[in-house]
């Protein structure tokens, strides 16, 4: 009779793993110490300057799936996977992931970082904050929603229509109580009152902008597109349209891509803001 041998938990496996300085797995990449932003010993940011001074080269190979369940499908999983077996077989590889939302991480499927011996590590950094971005994202955001309801609270004079508003409010957490609720409620300082409703932050319209801008500049520009709502007569407004403060200062960082340690395999895991890809 044959046993097979216990599996240990996927945190017992990430905390277990010996652990490399971020920064030699950026040399061997091929990237200077002033083309990364080091957070601590075994995260960091590939500066996009590093971007600009290569040529694309090299091969993609892209993970993706069709049928979601509530325990995920395996992408993160069999992504990591394949890099370790290119490495393996003594290719270049890099892996490049999106960063996991503390949504579906309290939730049923749990956190993004890969499982048993094909996972990223600092699991439990990466499945939290990370290097902070979701945060900042969500705080472009919701600066956004704090000046729509100030101009609606300080005489609406783009004439906005408080039962059109299209743009939600953000937070990285799945909270039934806020998908629809009423804001603006408290008498004369507050108001007016309207339905309200908050997206998780991978759902926020600035995380689609952040994998789309090529620059701070075209990114200013495109947060400034952004359609707030429509007015009585139906037609658009947009953020800039609201003259306040500019979300981008809030997003400037995130547009550069994150790198992490990996296990003592040898394999680079290269990890960006949504669709931001070194191309190395």
């Amino acid at each position: 009779m044959t046993t097979t041998a216990k599996v240990p938990t996927d945190i017992a496996i990430a905390q277990a793993a010996e652990l490399r300085p971020v920064a030699d797995i950026a040399a061997e990449l091929g990237l200077d110490d002033e083309e990364i932003e080091l957070y601590g010993r075994y995260k960091a940011k590939v500066r996009l300057s590093a971007l600009a001074r290569r040529k694309p080269k090299g091969r993609l190979v892209l993970v993706t799936g069709i049928n979601p369940t509530p325990a995920g499908e395996g992408k993160s999983t069999v992504t990591v996977g394949v890099t370790q077996a290119l490495r393996k077989i003594g290719k270049n590889a890099a892996l490049c992931i999106r960063e996991p939302s503390l949504g579906p991480v309290f939730g049923v499927k749990g956190g993004a970082a890969g499982g048993g011996y094909a996972q990223v590590v600092p699991m439990e950094d990466i499945n939290l904050h990370f290097t902070g971005d979701f945060h900042a994202i969500a705080s472009a955001h919701n600066l956004l929603s704090a000046m729509l309801d100030a101009h609606l609270h300080h005489g609406n004079a783009l004439g906005l229509d408080t039962r059109r508003i299209t743009w939600p409010r953000t937070i990285d957490m799945n909270d039934r109580a806020l998908r629809s609720l009423v804001v603006g409620l408290g008498g004369l300082n507050a108001g007016p009152a309207r339905e309200e409703r908050f997206v998780i932050i991978p759902g926020s319209e600035i995380m689609a902008i952040m994998a789309l801008a090529t620059a701070l500049g075209d990114l200013e520009q495109r947060l400034a597109r952004i359609i707030v709502g429509l007015t009585t007569a139906k037609q658009p407004v947009r953020a800039s349209d609201l003259k306040g403060h500019d979300p981008a200062a809030q997003g400037r960082d995130q547009s550069q891509p994150r790198a992490d340690a990996r296990r003592r395999t040898g394999v680079h895991s290269l990890r960006a803001v949504r669709q931001h890809r070194p191309r190395l």
